[in-house]
Formats: structure tokens, sequence, C-alpha cells
């Protein structure tokens, strides 16, 4: 039983404590001979780190060719006969090797954790009114909570991402530490009782919490190959749209009874969360590579196995900046990047906005209760749901299919830009589905009428965002953590702004006419999605980024 668990935090701090013998690694074995190992591919004789580096090309995999940081120069050094340590086809150590089983637990437990975080977000929503009674604050500074919640997650994995993508960091300690910290945030919001004291816990919660919104495309991409990561992507961003909607669900009826129910439900489903996440496997491959070679060093006394991400030694210090770095250099040099950030900050705020407008419509205009204004945010549960469902479909009985024998036939994938498919119809649902909601909101007309619209909204949004992640994680794959994390605080952002002002905007110019003006904003993505299918593959060619 000690493979399940060697490779999680769980079983590398049993290792650390005493239990090394339960937990071995092959390399630790009395029986353990070199040539057994098949990730060491060849000896290959080298005199300088350049050298080392043409000959590896040759023979490396593509899951193994880089860790994302590189550097301009390297000084030159007597490697002598370097041992390069990589993959085979079989090997049960890479994680595309995995069991279905183990997949799909890692799966589950990254999309869990992402679901917690972003419920967690919107969950505090239903208790503006009561924190403006209590704590004498007006309405837009009760909004803080949400918003400085969101900002916080939109910063954090600008920080966290780049670290996990190094490799001797790796993907795990991003996840479990920080988490710790938003866990204990968590408890501290059960007992300050002071407006500004709940605003920077929230604040630090969101920060702390937000790893897994980036890295979490990253762990996909580790453990799921081009034709089946796209699977993988549509319950990690399901996650990511059902998150907020089930917040006010949850805390409708909740926040009657206490209005600090809602903070108690994060700390029961953070501590669900908290007791598997030190059970989840690391996926990073050059993490799992480094660590291999540095057994290998230790059991043969032979210093010259390397890992691929040892060939170009960095400081921590230059690592952390090219990582941090480079994504934002990529999202505003590039244009098909600042398309996808700026169009998907949009999209999101435009989600968030929800949040303001939906107190006006059905708190004010229908008369519903706090616990029924909820279970409107269903409706956004149900067009995610039916977004998935169609998305999977296609992908499994028309797009993998089709793309296979196009790569058979071809001898490499199709075009990034096919991936966009079906964001080219989500993008028309956007604003019908706004517009239907925006006049539809009268008290004269049946409250499932404008809810209808908000869930047209929630399905062709999901299709126009999953088409985004993918082509952005298939064009761009050597900084797929950092990247997502850059476009994750756009987003962010943008929808930190929209929760401060929208419910005034909604308030001076009537739901009718503020809705219409985002629906207009929308149509700015219809232009821009079949400019970027028309024109990706030369936008690609152009830019230096790619690959």
């Amino acid at each position: 039983m000690a493979n399940p668990i060697r490779d999680t935090s769980a079983g590398q701090l049993l290792r650390a404590v005493g239990f090394k013998s339960w937990l071995a690694y092959p390399e630790e074995l009395p029986s353990f001979e070199p040539q057994q190992m098949p990730a060491v591919p060849e000896t290959l004789p080298v005199t300088n780190i350049e050298d080392l580096e043409k000959t590896l090309s040759k023979i490396a995999t593509k899951e193994t060719a880089s860790n994302g940081l590189t550097s301009e120069s390297s000084s030159e050094k007597d490697v002598g006969e370097a041992i390069v340590v990589s993959w085979t086809s079989n090997d049960k150590d890479n994680p595309r090797n995995w069991s279905q089983g183990k997949k799909m637990y890692t799966l589950t437990l990254i999309n869990l954790y992402t679901f917690v975080v972003y419920l967690t977000a919107s969950i505090i929503t239903p208790t503006a009114e009561f924190i403006v009674k209590r704590y004498d604050v007006s309405i837009v500074m009760a909004s803080l909570g949400l918003s400085m919640y969101v900002v916080g997650y939109g910063l954090g994995p600008m920080f966290f991402s780049p670290l996990s993508e190094v490799a001797w960091i790796g993907r795990n300690p991003p996840y479990l530490y920080s988490f710790i910290v938003s866990f204990a945030m968590s408890i501290a919001l059960c007992f300050v009782d002071n407006f500004p004291g709940i605003i920077v816990l929230r604040f630090l919660q969101g920060f702390f919490g937000s790893p897994c919104l980036a890295s979490g495309a990253a762990s996909i991409e580790d453990v799921y190959d081009i034709y089946s990561a796209p699977y993988g992507y549509i319950f990690w961003v399901g996650a990511m749209y059902c998150g907020p909607a089930f917040g006010p669900l949850l805390a409708g009826y909740a926040v009657v009874s206490n209005w600090r129910w809602p903070l108690y439900e994060v700390v029961i489903m953070a501590s669900i969360i908290l007791m598997f996440l030190p059970f989840l496997p690391e996926t990073n491959p050059n993490t799992i590579l480094l660590s291999r070679a540095k057994r290998l060093r230790k059991a043969t006394g032979n210093k010259m196995y390397l890992a691929v991400s040892e060939l170009k030694p960095l400081r921590f210090g230059a690592a952390l900046t090219e990582a941090m770095i480079k994504p934002l250099e990529i999202s505003v040099k590039d244009p098909a990047i600042a398309y996808a950030c700026i169009y998907g900050a949009l999209v999101y705020a435009t989600y968030y906005s929800f949040f303001e407008a939906f107190p006006l419509v059905y708190l004010g205009v229908y008369r519903m209760s706090l616990g029924a204004m909820g279970l409107i945010f269903a409706g956004l549960v149900i067009g995610c749901v039916v977004a998935i469902i169609t998305y999977a479909v296609y992908l499994r009985h028309y797009f993998i299919p089709r793309s296979r024998k196009y790569h058979e036939h071809r001898g490499h994938p199709v075009e990034q830009e096919e991936w966009l498919r079906p964001g080219l119809i989500g993008v028309w649902g956007l604003p019908v589905g706004l517009l239907i909601f925006a006049w539809t909101a009268r008290s004269d007309i049946h409250w499932i009428v404008p809810t209808i619209g908000i869930s047209i909204f929630a399905t062709t949004s999901f299709w126009t965002f999953q088409s985004l992640v993918c082509y952005v994680a298939l064009a761009y794959p050597r900084y797929v953590a950092s990247l997502f994390a850059a476009n994750d605080f756009c987003r962010s952002m943008t929808a930190a702004a929209f929760v401060q002002f929208s419910r005034q905007m909604y308030m001076n110019l009537g739901i009718g006419k503020g809705v219409t003006l985002v629906a207009g904003l929308s149509v700015i993505g219809i232009i821009g999605m079949h400019g970027l299918y028309s024109f990706g593959p030369y936008l690609r060619a152009k830019s230096k980024f790619t690959g």
C-alpha cells in the first residue's frame, strides 16, 4: 500500500519521520540495480551544458523538455559523463501513465478544491444586509466582503502558480500549505467582530486559497494528454462556474437564523478538503524526475545522474522572476492571449455583477425571500450543467474522433483554432441571454423568464470560456500554470471592480438599460472570437511564445 501515498505530501512527511522503509522507492531497495530504471535512457558524453542540451533534445520526451524556467545565458561547466533521467513510454511514475482511478482521484480532488474556493467567494453575499445593520456601513462597503476576496484570489496565483512550476517545489506545496493558511483565516472569520477585520481576513482567505484557480489547469495538463485533457478542463471550468452560484444557494436560508452561518459552512467544507489534500499525488513531471535523479545519485554514488530541470540551474529568485514576468509579457504582447484575458474578464465580471443585480430584481421586483433568491442561482447551475453535457458529447462523438484521425493522417494535431468552434456559437448567446434578463425582469412578467435568460448566458459563456481554456493551454503549454495565473488576475480585478460599481449602475440606469450596456460590451467578443479563429494561425506564426 506504499505506492498510493508515497508521492503525496502525507507520504513524504511519513518518510521524513521514520517510515522510509515502508514507503521506499525502487532505487532505495537493496535489490536495486541502475539498469532496472527505465527512466535512465542512456549515457551522454558531453563537456558543457550546451552540448548536453543539444544531445538531450534528440532523446528527451515532450513532457520533460522544459520546466518553463529558462535563462538567456548560462555559465559553462564540466559535467563529464551525464546520465539524463527521463521517461519511457510505459513509465509508471509518469502521471500520464497512472491508472484511471488515480487520475480520476487527482482530478476530482482538484475540482472540489476549486469548487469550494469559488463557492466561498459568493457565500457571504446574503449577509450584506446584516453586515450593513451590525457595523453601520453602506451596502457598497458591505460588498467589499465579496470584492476583496476576489482581489485576493486574483493576486494569489501570480505568486503561487510560478512556484508550482519550479521543479524542486512542485504543485503540492503551494496547494497544501497555502490552503492551511486559508483554513486558519476561515476559522478566524467566525469570531472576528469588526468590519475592517472581516475585510482583511476575506482578502487573506482568498489570497491563500487561490493556487488551484490557475495551477489546476497545469495539474490536468500534467496528467492527461492533448485528447484527454479537455475532458478534465470541462469539470474544472464547471467547478469554477458552479461554485459562485452555489454560495447564495447554501447561505440563503442559513443566514436568517444567524448571519455567521455561511462562515461556519465554509469551515466545514474547507475542513473536508484539508483532510484529503495531503493525499494529493504530485503531478509536476519535472519535480518527479528531479526527485528520481537525486535518489539515483544517492543510491549509486554517481553524481552524473541529472534531471532535465538541472541542465540550466537557476537561482530561486531568478527562476521565480522568470516564471512571473513571462506570462505577463505574453498576456500583453501576444494578441491571442490579450483577447482571451480581456474577453474572459468581461464575461467573468458580468457573472459577478449578478450578485448585485439579483437582489434588485428578485428581492425588489419579485419580492422573494433571501432563501428563494438563493434558489434563483440554480439557474446558473442548470445552464452550466447543460453546457457540460453538450460540450462533453461534442468532444466524445465529434471533435476528438475527428482530431485523432486528422493526427494519424497528417502526422500533426489539428490547428489550435479548431478548439474555438464551440466558442464561435457561444459568443452569440451571451448578449441574447443578457438582453432577455434585462427586459423581462418586470413585475408583470413571471420570474422564470429572466431566469431563463440567465441560464442561456451560463450555458453559452461556459462554451466560450472552455474553448479559450483549451486554446491557451494547447498553444502555450510551456507556461500553463503561470499563464492562467495572469488570466485569473485580469478576470478577478475586473470582477472586483464590477462588484463595487454595478449596483449603483443598475440603480441609476435601471436593470434594463444597465444590463443592456453590459450586453453591448459582450458584442465585442463576437468580433474578437471570430477574428481569433480566422487569423489565429497567422498570429501564432508571428508569436515568439508559442510551442
